[in-house]
């Protein structure tokens, strides 16, 4: 099927194409991850300039053709993400979303409840920075891709506790006799729970704890661990 259609959706990724056009991976809300070409984006002028970089959060009128490529021909700017863009930390923090999103879907599969995740955690990131964003959306995502961790007691042995490491090759949180993976402190099981317990707007409206650190760390491992990849703005944030 052929035809113009409206969608809403985060640019994940652009590379250039040719001299004048510009190649945009963005997460539609209901079709999917899709690479969509930008003809004469980078043409000085473009109605398109400046509104198809990665973070952007679009709506767009595309044309699908023949071709794989959807063409990009109408797109109207959502949120400016003006914190986000002028400050490198969180710029970071929300190239690491894009690039997890971009690394566990699939091209065109539908998922408006992730599009919806991702779009939630940048507008929680341009709001207040809040070093538990990134952590907070990569434990909510396991759970959405059907591998939440166990958090109330050990993932092994199904003792109440106390809970000592967390491994989720192995389920979640273990106890000392069931130790493996990343040890845990008291405070981070706890932050870990409240995150998926509801609470998480409370998470983020409060000053980071010493903890943050640490969820920071143990959720970013495991991801690179489910995905079998180091994540590259992981990396460049190391270097910081």
């Amino acid at each position: 099927m052929t035809g113009l259609y409206r969608e809403t959706g985060v640019v994940l990724r652009t590379h250039l194409l040719g001299e004048t056009d510009r190649i945009i991976t963005v997460l539609l809300r209901g079709r999917g991850k899709r690479r969509c070409v930008a003809k004469g984006s980078r043409k000085p002028g473009s109605r398109f300039s400046g509104r198809l970089q990665p973070c952007a959060h679009v709506a767009l009128q595309l044309y699908e053709g023949r071709s794989e490529l959807h063409t990009v021909t109408q797109v109207e700017s959502l949120d400016q993400w003006k914190a986000i863009i002028g400050d490198l930390d969180r710029l970071t923090r929300a190239s690491e979303l894009l690039e997890v999103v971009d690394q566990l879907v699939p091209d065109g599969a539908a998922d408006p409840r992730l599009h919806d995740m991702l779009v939630g955690a940048l507008r929680a990131l341009e709001a207040n920075g809040s070093a538990l964003v990134v952590p907070a959306f990569m434990l909510k995502l396991f759970v959405h891709e059907g591998l939440g961790p166990s958090l109330q007691e050990c993932a092994s042995c199904a003792e109440p506790g106390p809970l000592v490491a967390f491994d989720l090759n192995h389920g979640g949180l273990l106890c000392s006799r069931c130790r493996r993976g990343k040890g845990v402190s008291d405070e981070l099981v706890h932050l870990m729970r409240r995150v998926l317990g509801g609470e998480l707007g409370a998470v983020l409206a409060e000053e980071a704890g010493p903890e943050a650190d640490d969820f920071d760390a143990l959720m970013s491992e495991a991801m690179e661990a489910h995905i079998e990849r180091r994540l590259r703005s992981r990396s460049v944030a190391r270097q910081m």
